[in-house]
């Protein structure tokens, strides 16, 4: 299966000494691809990069059998690359329905109304709070609206950054489960999760980053199985 998103040799910071340094990474068409290791290692960076927001010094970048490389951040929605940041992923003042519009500007739909239904099938929980502000929204309840607007543009490949941080246990299995029903329609999923041994259940394939380097890949089930990336990366010698 060819890659949908390929990294060869990436070096990328933000305008200083380099954060990641020779990056090499494949995501394939319709996979969970998860992004772990510990603080500081260019986890986030490498995402930011994929999506255009850091400096890139070396390397290039391929998506769809295309050199994105030097393409600018509002180029790659239209293309089939849509990202949600860790934080201030909503716009707290205008209605779930608003956030979701906003979702359309870059690369407006065929067919909105059936995108925005397709959107509220993945997530029914926004279906009766169209009309609430975002800000009003528990922290589960704002990254289902952070993603949805993301899929509001009906992107090939899906980026998230963090997407779990700060919420609830309850939640964090809830948005495991919409992440794999999002893979399941066809989408593409790259993230960076801090909750690594949750993240490599769920995933296709994993990635360890240290110090802004390639360190292992691997099924998510190779990860969780293999004795080093336990005791380093997922906290015991035990899955």
């Amino acid at each position: 299966m060819s890659a949908l998103l390929s990294i060869r040799g990436l070096t990328a910071g933000y305008g200083g000494l380099p954060v990641i340094d020779g990056i090499d990474l494949d995501v394939a068409p319709r996979t969970v691809s998860v992004i772990i290791g510990p603080n500081g290692a260019g986890k986030s960076t490498l995402l930011k990069s994929v999506f255009a927001l850091t400096r890139i010094e070396a390397g290039k970048i391929a998506f769809d059998d295309r050199d994105i490389t030097g393409l600018a951040t509002a180029e790659l929605v239209p293309i089939g690359i849509a990202a949600v940041p860790q934080s201030r992923n909503v716009f707290t003042t205008l209605t779930v329905a608003e956030n979701l519009d906003v979702g359309t500007y870059a690369a407006p739909p065929r067919d909105r109304r059936a995108v925005e239904e397709r959107v509220l099938t993945l997530f029914p929980d926004l279906r009766a709070k169209l009309g609430q502000p975002a800000g009003t929204l528990s922290g589960g309840q704002r990254q289902m609206v952070a993603m949805g607007r993301a899929l509001m543009s009906e992107p090939k490949l899906l980026l998230l950054d963090e997407p779990t941080a700060g919420l609830s246990p309850a939640y964090l299995e809830r948005i495991f489960d919409l992440i794999l029903g999002i893979r399941a329609v066809g989408v593409t999923i790259l993230m960076v999760e801090q909750n690594a041994r949750q993240a490599l259940r769920i995933a296709d394939r994993g990635h360890v980053l240290v110090n802004g380097r390639n360190f292992q890949s691997g099924t998510g089930m190779e990860l969780l199985g293999d004795e080093n990336v336990r005791r380093s990366f997922l906290g015991g010698g035990t899955a």
